[in-house]
């Protein structure tokens, strides 16, 4: 597993890039280049569940360890989620299941707001990565100056 990091400064109040992230509408835009069509469901509480899903409603079922809107959530990833159905034991999934998805928000002042995001990747996936948050977090900026 490596340790990716990424960082973007956004010309907005801290809560506006909160909502910016986590909207459902901005979610699927700026997570476009993960997988298209890109979901995210979560009940919002520590301990709960969250399921990041692409187009066809599979993906990874996770779990937030840390919550305070609008600095901080922390997701660890529990297993795969395909058909309905939640798999976190197969052989394959113990290989990655507990790798943590952070991200932190900070106000700079009172129009400006550091994002950070600290992800635990498998080698494999670290292209996609890169390519996921560096265009991804690009269109944050984007959404935020049409708003």
């Amino acid at each position: 597993m490596e340790t990716l990091n990424y960082e973007m400064y956004i010309n907005a109040p801290i809560q506006d890039v909160w909502n910016l992230l986590w909207n459902e509408e901005t979610y699927q835009q700026w997570t476009q280049f993960f997988a298209e069509g890109s979901q995210f469901k979560s009940d919002w509480k520590v301990g709960g569940k969250t399921y990041f899903t692409d187009k066809s409603g599979d993906g990874m079922v996770s779990t937030i360890v840390s919550l305070n809107e609008p600095t901080e959530v922390v997701f660890r990833h529990l297993g795969t989620y395909k058909n309905g159905v939640e798999d976190t034991q197969s052989r394959d999934v113990k290989q990655w299941s507990g790798t943590e998805e952070k991200y932190f928000l900070r106000a700079v002042d009172d129009n400006t707001t550091e994002l950070r995001a600290i992800v635990h990747a498998d080698e494999n996936l670290v292209d996609m990565m890169n390519t996921g948050f560096n265009k991804g977090f690009e269109l944050l900026k984007k959404l935020r100056k049409a708003r």
